[in-house]
């Protein structure tokens, strides 16, 4: 087999590897006006991340077990988890649940909300989306409840305020191709507000995002996640770390909460998932290009890991 050691960078950023192949699949924007009073309940969201940018106004963000948060003119929060929450003028306020409020439909992928109070106006780009990969999934699951970058704040300032200007210059005029100047706007504003919490969190972070910080351990995520399929043990892993077998499979389960080998195999079976529910390749193709010989071995792998077969998965019947 190839030394893997060999390959993989001794200065690589895992970290940034996974902001660079994050793809974020818009589900819905919505260009809110609200007048004062209001509020709106958001519903969960599974799988799914949330966001709201305040174009203009204020507004109080309200999600399960966290402290009520202001939100001022050029701030903008993530619910990276998709959970249930409100946003309303006061606090506390009126509130009505989203899908009671009528929208005005532009596209598949834009709306518009108004409602009409007679008090101070808010206006907020808002809107539901979902990291369309493996990486950007993990990530997700290792992001915080809430994640609000300030518009005031001196070091995201520039960048954001003047995302913000243009999505509200487009959200105004509505032209031809302001819905995919907006959309685009909005996912890259995502992604670096993903970053601005990983830069803020680097010497506190746990888990999958402390892993890839880790200089030995996150080179051998790097290498599991640009070649699943590749012939994977401890002793290779261990060769890609620089460190000796028993040193490595410690460190990686303490980082990890799990066995290095168990980590392979759930990211073989979260891609295999991924290619099941999105590609028409061959169950023997996948199980290839995962690095399993055989298309009996890949299905045993994963009706282990999801108590059900690769198959039944596929023909939508995953219950």
């Amino acid at each position: 087999m190839t030394d893997l050691s060999a390959d993989i960078p001794l200065f690589s950023d895992p970290l940034g590897e996974v902001l660079h192949q994050l793809k974020i699949t818009g589900t819905l924007y919505c260009q809110s006006e609200l007048r004062a009073p209001w509020g709106v309940e958001f519903p969960l969201f599974d799988d799914c991340l949330m966001f709201h940018m305040v174009l203009s106004g204020s507004c109080w963000l309200e999600v399960p077990g966290q402290p009520a948060r202001q939100l001022l003119e050029g701030d903008l929060v993530l619910i990276p988890h998709g959970h249930g929450h409100q946003i309303r003028s006061t606090e506390p306020g009126p509130v009505r649940a989203l899908s009671d409020i009528p929208v005005d439909k532009v596209s598949e992928r834009l709306e518009l909300l108004h409602w009409s109070g007679e008090g101070a106006l808010t206006r907020l780009t808002c809107g539901v989306a979902r990291f369309d990969s493996v990486v950007g999934q993990e990530l997700a699951m290792s992001l915080p409840a809430v994640i609000h970058v300030q518009g005031s704040s001196t070091a995201e300032s520039s960048w954001l305020r003047s995302s913000l200007d243009l999505i509200v210059r487009e959200a105004g005029a509505l032209r031809a191709g302001s819905e995919t100047l907006i959309t685009q706007l909005a996912d890259l504003v995502i992604i670096q507000a993903i970053r601005f919490w990983l830069d803020a969190s680097r010497d506190s972070a746990q888990g999958w995002i402390e892993a890839l910080q880790d200089k030995q351990i996150g080179r051998v995520l790097a290498a599991v996640h640009r070649e699943p399929g590749a012939d994977w043990s401890l002793e290779t892993m261990a060769a890609v770390a620089g460190m000796s077998r028993s040193v490595f499979a410690q460190r990686f389960s303490a980082l990890l909460q799990e066995p290095a080998m168990r980590y392979v195999t759930r990211w073989r079976m979260q891609l295999a998932r991924s290619a099941l529910r999105e590609s028409a390749d061959a169950m023997i193709a996948i199980a290839e290009q995962l690095g399993y010989s055989s298309e009996s071995a890949f299905s045993r792998a994963f009706s282990r890991q999801y108590g059900i077969s690769p198959g039944q998965f596929r023909s939508g019947k995953a219950g």
